[in-house]
């Protein structure tokens, strides 16, 4: 039994023994290294000499009972086998080892060729990655941060007009003989083109003619001037400049031509606030219980606004000398992931599917410039929650997923497993950890006060990028009509 257990510690203390490595590290830029490992022959044998005996008592060589053929002969017939399966460990164990010790933290994995990677017969062991890392910094002085909050006393009369944004879900979109103006609804076919070539057709689509109408790629800015006037059969022709972000990377920056062919018009009719109407929409008992409901939504979405502003203020404070060089490869890697952070956290805040399809065309619109300056923030959040243990609780992600849950109608399990599914859970736990970051600078600042006009959003969004060239689907999955009115 004695012999048993000093086995077992040998064992353990081998299992536990570091690797003798060689690490050099070279930096391209603020957010790579390139890292060239050497593995000691020591370390090489050392890991053969474990993978053989612990095939010995199984190894099938011809000629011999099982487990009982020599090693020299085991080796010789095993070699290329046992040979692989070391190089994982070796190279497993090398990066996890490197991981612990250097002091650059990765924001990425290793990009590293396995297939160019062999355990010599002779000699030492090397390898070489590039990964992605959080640039290294000296970190701003927060506390006692100087920053404006914006605040705002909701009236009756902020209530009225989101009560009719909100009534507008319900509504019946009834055709119209007449001519559009500003507010109705069309059916079109949207067709755009660029030197007589077709690049993108969107049939039957159901459309609100406000004072701008914006693309994945580009907006079109008097679209209500446009528009107005329109009847059944009509062509209205303008161009449109694509953004230096657009999906169609040969037409960023040029101006083509977009079609909108006019099928019918229609007029909007809202539902009535009767008992009924109330119970089909949610646990209402009085239009008053509806109008308070309406009130909370709209502190959320100040209680957003503030945090996208005190945001603003902090990151301009933090990021003053963050003139950090990220790698374009690194900004079109991460910008989905910041497009889908930006769209949960606008449904946490109770904006509907229109405005935060109206917010993401913009972002998408500007993919580069946005993803870059919140990356910057991200990276200095996550040192302060780092230094001051700041985490994620189980409780944060129960809170996160009602609040979403409210906004979409859906219950907070089906919520939760859409978004685990979609593998979000890691840009949820971000969201939670960044929040309570900027809380924690918050209770450290000194504030002053200032009226907040919420941004009058006039813009109806296309989930098309009219010059082609479509990315990933829409962070916000909308539905495909931009308005969840129903046809009578």
């Amino acid at each position: 039994m004695a012999d048993e257990e000093q086995q077992a510690d040998t064992l353990t203390a081998e299992e536990d023994q570091p690797l003798n490595l060689q690490v050099e590290v070279t930096s391209p830029s603020d957010c790579e290294r390139h890292v060239t490992v050497t593995v000691s022959r020591e370390d090489i044998d050392r890991y053969m000499n474990d993978a053989y005996s612990e095939l010995m008592p199984s190894a099938n060589v011809p000629g011999f009972r099982i487990g009982r053929a020599p090693r020299k002969l085991v080796e010789s017939k095993f070699k290329k086998e046992i040979a692989e399966q070391i190089k994982g460990s070796l190279l497993m164990d090398s990066l996890t080892q490197i991981s612990e010790e250097q002091s650059f933290t990765a924001i990425s994995e290793p990009d590293l060729n396995l297939d160019a990677v062999e355990v010599p017969d002779d000699g030492p062991m090397t390898f070489e990655f590039d990964i992605e890392v959080r640039p290294e910094f000296d970190m701003p002085k927060w506390k006692g941060a100087k920053i404006e909050r914006p605040v705002r006393d909701f009236t009756p009369a902020d209530v009225d007009q989101h009560l009719e944004k909100m009534l507008a879900r319900y509504g019946q979109l009834v055709p119209h003989e007449g001519t559009a103006e500003e507010g109705d609804y069309l059916t079109v076919n949207i067709t755009t083109s660029c030197d007589g070539k077709q690049l993108e057709k969107e049939e039957e689509h159901v459309l609100r003619i406000r004072q701008k109408l914006s693309f994945r790629d580009g907006e079109i800015a008097d679209f209500a001037k446009l528009m107005g006037g329109a009847k059944a059969g009509d062509h209205r022709k303008v161009e449109l400049e694509l953004t230096q972000d657009a999906p169609n990377e040969s037409l960023r920056g040029k101006k083509i031509n977009v079609d909108f062919e006019v099928l019918e018009v229609k007029k909007l009719k809202l539902p009535e606030l009767n008992e009924e109407f109330l119970a089909e929409i949610g646990d209402f008992k009085t239009e008053g219980d509806l109008r308070d409901a309406i009130g909370d939504s709209l502190k959320r979405q100040l209680e957003y606004e503030q945090q996208q502003k005190i945001r603003s203020q902090i990151s301009a404070l933090l990021t003053k000398s963050a003139d950090w060089q990220l790698p374009p490869s690194l900004l079109k890697r991460q910008s989905a992931r910041e497009l889908e952070r930006t769209v949960m956290e606008l449904r946490r805040a109770g904006f509907n599917e229109a405005e935060i399809r109206a917010r993401e065309n913009v972002l998408r619109q500007n993919s580069a410039a946005s993803t870059a300056r919140s990356l910057k923030e991200h990276f200095i959040l996550e040192r302060i929650a780092e230094e001051e243990n700041i985490e994620a609780q189980e409780g944060d992600f129960e809170k996160e997923i009602f609040l979403i849950a409210m906004q979409s109608g859906e219950s907070p399990r089906r919520v939760r497993a859409q978004i685990e599914k979609r593998g979000l859970m890691d840009v949820l736990q971000n969201q939670i950890v960044e929040r309570k970051v900027l809380e924690l600078v918050q209770e450290h600042a000194k504030f002053s006060d200032k009226p907040f006009e919420p941004e009058n959003l006039d813009v109806e969004a296309v989930n098309l990028a009219a010059g082609g060239g479509e990315g990933p689907a829409s962070a916000s999955e909308p539905a495909p009509e931009s308005t969840e009115a129903t046809e009578s």
